[in-house]
């Protein structure tokens, strides 16, 4: 199957492209500079150049593709807003998917968006679910939550480190997933029919909240941290301020997010269906405790070497 995968330089999107070339699929990535997105051209990836605000190059992008996985999103440093990208850009594809014949769509979503349909991001999010819903094209929803992958530059490094801790709001339960794993299922929607045209949340074994994680990591890395927390009304009141400037919306919308993962509202549910409907065993599915404890043993093995190393040249400098 010819797939589409549209954001495949981002955190998920180059995951979901190695997975679906490891599945035999032929993959195209669109990227909107293509030097930057040389790893996936070695990996196996056609690239093609192509922006979600410009339809004519997504026109070109779709010639010949049977499916799309859309895993794009704007990143924080870009100078648009979350509405541009997230919402014109997602319009936009759309669309040409219906011109060039395209009916097979994959949309990464997130959990309980419409529970926070005051955060732009959320907003989004439920939107494009309901615009899905209310087309003809055979979609498959999937609502994920937050990637482990971000609980090492959150709370692994700092506590390495020993640096402070900065964790907002009240604690909320997040039941992380690894990247990997949410492209198991992203790619594996394309080969079970019986996930078109449904929604499935996509969440890790357990939920853990804010205390939990760095109490993981404090034992991990055999060191104590220092915790920091951001009460929410502090964090209202810096998004309300950055709305004011238009150079600073990004930041406003990226804090109103902030506040969703320190919400208090559990990101967790259920996935005895999501499972059994893409074919994937739960047991494959990775832990957060051996997800940190990995990175922990990677990366102090490293530094034990690095040192192993400066020790041989300090001694290689001695004059007896």
């Amino acid at each position: 199957m010819q797939v589409l995968v549209v954001g495949g330089t981002g955190t998920l999107g180059r995951q979901i492209a190695r997975r679906a070339l490891d599945q035999g699929h032929d993959v195209r990535c669109m990227v909107r500079i293509p030097r930057k997105a040389s790893f996936l051209q070695e990996w196996g990836c056609e690239l093609t150049r192509g922006d979600l605000l410009n339809p004519a190059s997504l026109d070109y992008a779709l010639e010949g593709v049977d499916a799309v996985i859309d895993a794009a999103t704007s990143r924080p440093d870009d100078p648009k807003s979350i509405y541009q990208t997230d919402w014109d850009g997602k319009l936009n594809l759309l669309r040409a998917c219906e011109r060039a014949g395209v009916n097979r769509f994959v949309f990464l979503s997130i959990l309980n968006a419409e529970q926070h349909r005051d955060v732009p991001l959320m907003d989004i999010k439920y939107c494009t679910e309901k615009l899905l819903k209310e087309s003809e094209l055979d979609y498959t929803i999937l609502q994920g939550v937050a990637f482990m992958q971000g609980v090492v530059s959150q709370f692994a490094i700092p506590v390495l480190e020993s640096q402070t801790v900065w964790v907002s709001g009240s604690p909320t339960s997040i039941a992380y997933m690894n990247t990997q794993d949410m492209a198991r299922f992203a790619v594996a929607a394309l080969d079970h029919e019986e996930t078109v045209r449904k929604t499935f949340p996509v969440v890790g074994p357990k939920a853990w909240n804010s205390g939990e994680v760095v109490q993981l990591c404090e034992r991990a890395a055999d060191k104590s941290a220092r915790v920091f927390r951001v009460p929410s009304f502090i964090m209202r009141f810096t998004e309300a301020m950055c709305s004011f400037f238009e150079p600073a919306v990004n930041v406003a919308e990226r804090l109103a997010f902030a506040e969703v993962s320190g919400g208090g509202v559990s990101m967790d549910a259920p996935m005895e269906e999501t499972y059994q409907s893409f074919g994937i065993d739960p047991g494959e599915i990775t832990h957060l405790e051996d997800y940190v404890k990995e990175y922990y043993d990677s990366i102090l093995k490293r530094l034990r070497a690095m040192e192993a190393d400066l020790d041989k040249d300090a001694k290689k400098k001695l004059p007896f």
